[in-house]
């Protein structure tokens, strides 16, 4: 399988889309090696462009630049002794009905991810997840770092999805209590998967308990986590620690956040360590209420859940679109991503008519969508598609 990571070739591919004649974006235009700004051109035969490449590719959700703007009024204690870190713990309690739960804001997700695998897994600990799970393709070896030494052992399983029969098969291949080998210490649930499938109640349930049989400990890497929740329609508290999580990597960012992600720790005991390690981990920002503030308006009346079911609900419409002309996908969207098998040359058609996307292999390429992303966005998609299909070769 391919690593998730678009090649070079693929952000100069994406610059040339946008018509831009220098490296970095700036707002309303680009900025040049020499720090001035020009306006990006986009060729007439594009149309307007369309954004699949990514959910960070996003703007920010209204309501969460509204609350930014609120809590910039007058000062405030720092390092989350302000009202609005208060409110956000107690926000993040009522969410997931859990009276003793902690909650740290974090800047990004790898730091969520590894902090909180570093505080369940032991340096000479092993991380048992998915063979194709985030933390082991697309973060360099973060838990490793912040976990002392500890590996990752990546398990088939499939639809990107763990097994039970993959984690006993681990279990029956490790020499426990033996010096030499690494023990099997936490399990690392990605939710969605970084393929667009999703675990249920039921399966993380069985997980869970499989492993708390051997004395692990559970996390979920949920930077999508909303989009779960919104595809089940279960709760938060059903798909965490009543399932047997104890630690959730809560993405934000992905889905309306300007800067923040979190990590929610439903075991009081654990949630000393964490202080200190995010501390030493760079991640306690000193003006805190700025991102407590973000994850408190995400959280608020269902926001994080509306804006989530809207990027589902337009990757499903997507998803319907392309089988009805007969386009092929690696597997059957249940959230925001999709893996689109088309010919080289049906890409290169996509690109020139404006689609913004990532081309993870020959053949293959991947979309995703948005809280932003429009009915309408999605049925010009389909019509350009539709045009690329039947163009002349």
């Amino acid at each position: 399988s391919q690593s998730l990571r678009p090649h070079r070739s693929d952000w100069e591919r994406t610059r040339r889309q946008a018509g831009v004649r220098s490296q970095t974006q700036g707002v309303g235009g680009v900025i040049g090696e020499n720090g001035e700004v020009s306006t990006i051109e986009h060729s007439p035969a594009s149309l307007r462009p369309i954004e699949l490449r990514s959910d960070n590719a996003a703007g920010v959700a209204p309501e969460i630049v509204a609350a930014i703007a609120e809590a910039n009024a007058g000062s405030a204690m720092a390092y989350g002794g302000d009202d609005w870190s208060a409110r956000l713990r107690g926000r993040v309690a009522e969410v997931f009905e859990h009276p003793e739960v902690s909650v740290f804001p974090v800047l990004t997700g790898t730091a969520a991810n590894s902090l909180a695998l570093s505080s369940i897994c032991p340096p000479w600990g092993a991380v048992l997840c998915h063979e194709t799970a985030h933390i082991i393709r697309n973060e360099c070896g973060a838990t490793s770092l912040f976990g002392g030494g500890a590996v990752m052992r990546g398990l088939p399983g499939t639809d990107f999805l763990l097994e039970r029969a993959s984690l006993e098969q681990a279990f029956a291949t490790t020499n426990w209590g033996d010096n030499h080998h690494s023990q099997p210490s936490a399990l690392s649930l990605t939710n969605p998967t970084d393929y667009g499938t999703v675990y249920s109640v039921e399966r993380i349930a069985e997980l869970a308990a499989t492993a708390k049989a051997r004395g692990m400990r559970v996390h979920i890497d949920g930077a999508r986590v909303a989009n779960a929740i919104a595809a089940l329609g279960c709760t938060p508290a059903e798909l965490t620690w009543r399932a047997g999580v104890d630690l959730l990597s809560l993405g934000a960012t992905k889905n309306g956040a300007m800067s923040t992600d979190a990590i929610v720790c439903f075991d009081p005991a654990l949630a000393e360590q964490l202080s200190y390690r995010v501390k030493r981990a760079g991640q306690v920002a000193s003006k805190m209420r700025f991102q407590s503030v973000q994850l408190d308006a995400y959280l608020t009346d269902g926001l994080w859940l509306r804006m989530a079911a809207n990027a589902n609900a337009a990757m499903a419409r997507l998803a319907t679109g392309l089988a009805d002309r007969g386009v092929a996908m690696s597997t059957q969207p249940q959230a925001n991503i999709a893996f689109v098998h088309v010919p080289d040359a049906v890409a290169d058609r996509l690109e020139a008519a404006g689609l913004f996307f990532y081309r993870i292999a020959p053949g293959l390429i991947r979309f995703v969508t948005s809280f932003q992303t429009t009915l309408d966005d999605v049925d010009e998609v389909l019509h350009r598609m539709g045009a690329a299909l039947t163009a002349a070769p």
